[in-house]
Formats: C-alpha cells, sequence, structure tokens
C-alpha cells in the first residue's frame, strides 16, 4: 500500500508521528496521527501489518516502541484529549506519598466537561475542576496534581485519613512542603489539618 500524499502534496511523515507518539511512552491519538497525515484506513493498515496496535477508541500505540511506567495512565490521559490531569489518591501514588494502590484512576477533567455525555473508560473515576497551571507537575509522560493539591482532593474526597496522614508526613519529610503551607491550603479551602500522627 502506497501512503497517500495529504492535501498540501507531502506524504505521511512517519518521523513526525514518532516525535508526536515518544513523549507519550509511544501512544498517540488519530487526531495527532492526522497531523502527521495519517487518515483512518492507512492507520488501519498499519495496524493489520503489525506496525502500530490500538489501544482504545481512537488511540494507538506504536508497535516496537520499548515498554514504559504507568502506560495505562496515558491511554487515559489521551482519551481525555491531553487536558485531564490526574489527581486524588493516583496522585498520591505517582508522587510515591502512600502506599495504598487505588482500584481506579482518578483523573480531573475540566468543570466544562461536567455536563457532557462521555463513555469514561473502564477503571477510570472522573472529577470534575479546573487545576491552576501552579498546581501540576508531571511525572515522566503523564500530567499530575502537584503534592499539596493532591492532599487536599484527597481531603475533599474523604479518602480515609490514614492515607492522608501518611501523605503529609512524607511529603514535608521530602521537603514538598512546609506545614506553614499545608496549614495555609487547608485554611483557604475550609478544610482542617488532620490532627493525627503527622509530626511537628
Amino acid at each position: 500500500m502506497v501512503p497517500r500524499k495529504r492535501p498540501n502534496g507531502q506524504a505521511p511523515d512517519w518521523t513526525q508521528l514518532y516525535e508526536l507518539a515518544a513523549p507519550q511512552a509511544g501512544y498517540f491519538t488519530l487526531a495527532q496521527a492526522r497531523e502527521a497525515g495519517y487518515s483512518p484506513p492507512l492507520l488501519a493498515y498499519y495496524v493489520r501489518v503489525g506496525r502500530l496496535e490500538r489501544a482504545g477508541r481512537a488511540i494507538f500505540r506504536l508497535s516496537h516502541f520499548p515498554p514504559g511506567e504507568h502506560e495505562d495512565l496515558v491511554v487515559a490521559w489521551l482519551w481525555s484529549e491531553r487536558l485531564g490531569i490526574f489527581s486524588h489518591e493516583t496522585a498520591l501514588m505517582l508522587h510515591e506519598l502512600s502506599d495504598a494502590l487505588p482500584a481506579h484512576k482518578h483523573l480531573t477533567v475540566p468543570t466544562a466537561w461536567e455536563h457532557r455525555r462521555l463513555r469514561v473508560p473502564a477503571g477510570v473515576v472522573l472529577h470534575y475542576g479546573d487545576v491552576a497551571d501552579t498546581d501540576r507537575t508531571w511525572k515522566g509522560p503523564v500530567p499530575l496534581t502537584n503534592a499539596l493539591r493532591s492532599i487536599l482532593d484527597c481531603s475533599r474526597a474523604s479518602a480515609p485519613p490514614t492515607i492522608i496522614e501518611q501523605a503529609i508526613k512524607q511529603g514535608m519529610k521530602r521537603g514538598l512542603f512546609t506545614r506553614k503551607q499545608l496549614q495555609a491550603a487547608f485554611r483557604d479551602t475550609g478544610l482542617r489539618v488532620p490532627t493525627g500522627r503527622v509530626g511537628r
């Protein structure tokens, strides 16, 4: 099969597709593939010959890209059109602030999505809210809320106190935030700092 040229006369660009996929653990969306000149029929052809794999609805993976950590999170993030951000207990796990392994992937998506009819992937729990740039960070290929915002989100969602206390202790020990910053953040959101075994 000869790749069809794009409307501007250029052939599909595998290098461009690879450069889009590489920072995303080898995954890319249909929309990104179109940016590189790949039509749905051409993608289907490359899936048939084993050069690509289907990873979800309108999500593909470069078949021979080296496996990486948290690939399941990358797929969920791409499903969110790269607008979602991992939060709550999932973010605590990524920050290594909790020993708990959440049963679901917690993903915060824009508030404007609250009234959209969404086909949410299995195992993903959505939260609606707008996350400021100052509350964001990255872990490998995926975005997540920073340590303090993650703790606040868990507190709002009534996560088990032991998880929150452990995250606070670890966060302060590693210098991710100070007690003063913690107290100010809880005060600003109307929450109470846990008074358990979180140290001084």
